[in-house]
């Protein structure tokens, strides 16, 4: 349990620090280009500690899933420099309030250090910042576990020796009387051997052996094997059985309708150890970009994939593990990877490590969606800005000033609805049916 607990605290602690390092991403090109930030601060709700240093107080607020800086002057002033009308509807008054708010942020002064005074290009680098931070820090994640650690590759070296042969499609767990041997354990393979030769082919992988078993049954194969320092020959004949089939990529292959492919191939009856390999420095990129492109098509498809944790949150189905959780989902399987003993201490900790960078690779993509309150939404209206200004400039008309986003609000306020609906759904699942990795 107390390893459990670690686990949990080690990712909680991963995102508390990946979010501030988010916000600083805001905060240092906002100070330099002379904004006034009146607040830095990691968390949500009630302020558990702060201080004040210059212009911004720097604080830990109670819920630490998620932080901000307050910058003065987010919203330019309405037409005529006008804050608030006397319209009531329900939609315009969020627009007059975040505007009011807004201007009630500027003090005397003050007004050449608002965000919404700033040129196009700064005020992109701003909100750009925080993602451009979770992208970097992703990138030194997954180099200390793709270069530091490395990831688990099959060996040469057998795991265990099956005593029988079973179908891939039999019900039965364990050998019976009656059941044929295997020919690794006819042949007096033991578990700790390492394969160094088949039929006078070198052996530098695992891949290379179970090529030539599968596609040899009913073949006197002469292997060399090397136990404790000393090399061994021995003769082994695969036999054919049902195995699954397994693609290119080391997946299991499925028909259609979902349901495992098995074939007919050679079979001696061993496993290989694993162990983890270090890449090269070109592996990280790539590895970061593939995790770029799966979750933005999750994002892409996040309609049907929430649909998908409905139905298994409250139906029959299993969880897609490879299909959104929450931070307790996350906080769940790494609580779970902490506490199993058969799992060594460096895989352990390549694990956690690389899911904090997949954390980071999340919220550098899903920051980037176009919408407000996100980055990409801010992103977005000052670059719509730059446009409609470029228009009226190249057409010599007059310049239509600053894109008023605070007449986004109406989206914001749907947007965030639908970002705390699909984090209640979310966490309602990772409770009631959490994704299962461990069987």
């Amino acid at each position: 349990m107390l390893l459990y607990i670690l686990g949990v605290l080690i990712i909680l602690i991963g995102v508390a620090v990946s979010i501030g390092l988010h916000e600083i991403g805001h905060l240092i090109p906002a100070k330099l280009f002379g904004v006034k930030v009146t607040q830095y601060m990691i968390g949500f709700g009630k302020t558990l500690w702060s201080t004040r240093k210059g212009d911004t107080e720097y604080g830990i607020k109670a819920i630490p899933l998620g932080g901000y800086i307050s910058m003065i002057g987010m919203y330019p002033p309405g037409k005529d420099g006008a804050t608030r009308s006397s319209s009531t509807g329900f939609f315009q008054t969020l627009v007059q309030d975040a505007r009011s708010a807004s201007a009630e942020t500027v003090g005397d002064g003050d007004e050449h250090r608002t965000f919404s005074g700033l040129p196009v290009w700064k005020r992109v680098i701003i909100m750009l910042g925080g993602p451009a931070m979770n992208l970097l820090l992703a990138i030194v994640l997954v180099a200390i576990v793709l270069m530091g650690f490395g990831i688990p590759q099959s060996t040469p070296t057998l795991a265990s020796v099956s005593q029988c042969v079973l179908p891939a499609t039999s019900e039965k767990t364990a050998c019976e009387a009656g059941d044929p041997l295997a020919p690794g354990a006819a042949a007096g393979l033991k578990p700790g051997d390492t394969i160094l030769s088949i039929d006078g082919t070198n052996i530098d992988s695992w891949a290379d052996a179970t090529e030539i078993i599968r596609t040899s049954p009913g073949t006197e194969l002469d292997v060399a094997v090397s136990r404790d320092g000393a090399e061994l020959a021995v003769t082994l004949t695969p036999l054919l059985t049902e195995r699954y089939a397994i693609d290119a990529d080391g997946e299991q292959v499925t028909d259609a309708s979902g349901e495992p492919v098995t074939e007919e191939v050679g079979f001696v009856g061993i496993a290989s150890q694993t162990e983890l390999v270090p890449e090269p420095p070109t592996a990280v990129l790539p590895a970061v970009g593939d995790n770029i492109g799966h979750v933005a098509n999750m994002i892409v498809n996040l309609p049907d994939r929430l649909v998908d944790v409905a139905n298994a949150a409250f139906g029959p189905g299993e969880r897609d593990p490879n299909g959104p959780i929450s931070v307790v989902g996350v906080g769940r399987i790494a609580g779970e990877v902490a506490s199993l003993e058969e799992v060594p201490l460096a895989s352990k900790v390549q694990t956690m490590v690389g899911i904090v960078g997949s954390l980071n690779v999340a919220l550098f993509v899903f920051n980037l969606i176009p919408l407000l309150p996100l980055d990409g939404g801010h992103v977005a209206a000052a670059l719509w800005e730059s446009i409609r200004r470029g228009f009226a400039k190249l057409f010599h008309r007059r310049d239509p000033g600053p894109v008023d986003a605070a007449k986004l609000m109406p989206v914001t306020f749907l947007v965030v609805i639908l970002l705390g609906g699909m984090s209640v759904l979310l966490i309602f699942a990772d409770i009631v049916k959490p994704v299962n990795l461990f069987g």
